[in-house]
């Protein structure tokens, strides 16, 4: 199988694996939780007694999945994902959720893609952690601020976003160890 074969297949994979994300993070919201508020997310703890909107693990994996997709497939592939991740965070989910979650989406995305772009020649590692973190949190101010008008959840929102970016670290770093040995590039 030739190198670009190689990152067309993982890049799909990423790009199925973003695109899952999305509705079954506005999904989880409404849900699945140890908690569900009236009128509100339902919860889950994310650590250090807090809690946060259930689909808060998912969001943390997009941003993710969004850096690998750019990575294996090039930015114009990032930039088409970020817009259809719009279009599917509208799914599963009440209209006032739908549109804060395609608000709240696309600017965090763009902020990723933005943060991402210019780092990854820096590494996939430290590209990844940035722009993930930056991400997180204009998603996460963003998001409560549209569908709730309040940022009670905005701590939990950031630590489950945040353990979902750190678990991804290992995975970041077998992904660029077998680039290196495949000799595998950057789209």
């Amino acid at each position: 199988m030739t190198t670009r074969n190689r990152q067309w297949i993982e890049g799909g994979i990423f790009l199925v694996g973003f695109a899952a994300c999305i509705p079954l993070a506005n999904y989880m919201i409404g849900h699945v939780g140890t908690v569900c508020v009236p009128e509100g997310p339902c919860l889950i703890p994310v650590g250090f007694g807090i809690t946060a909107p259930s689909g808060v693990l998912l969001v943390g994996l997009a941003l993710v999945l969004r850096d690998l997709v750019q990575r294996r497939l090039g930015l114009i592939w990032a930039i088409g994902a970020i817009i259809a991740g719009a279009f599917l965070s509208t799914t599963f989910t009440a209209p006032a959720l739908a549109f804060a979650s395609a608000v709240a989406f696309l600017t965090s995305e763009f902020v990723d893609l933005f943060v991402f772009t210019p780092l990854q020649r820096k590494g996939l590692i430290k590209a990844a952690f940035a722009s993930s973190v930056a991400g997180l949190v204009v998603d996460s101010v963003i998001f409560l601020w549209l569908a709730f008008g309040s940022l009670d959840f905005v701590a939990g929102q950031m630590i489950g976003k945040f353990i979902m970016v750190v678990a991804a670290l290992p995975v970041l770093l077998w992904i660029r160890n077998r680039e290196r040995k495949l000799g595998l590039l950057p789209a």
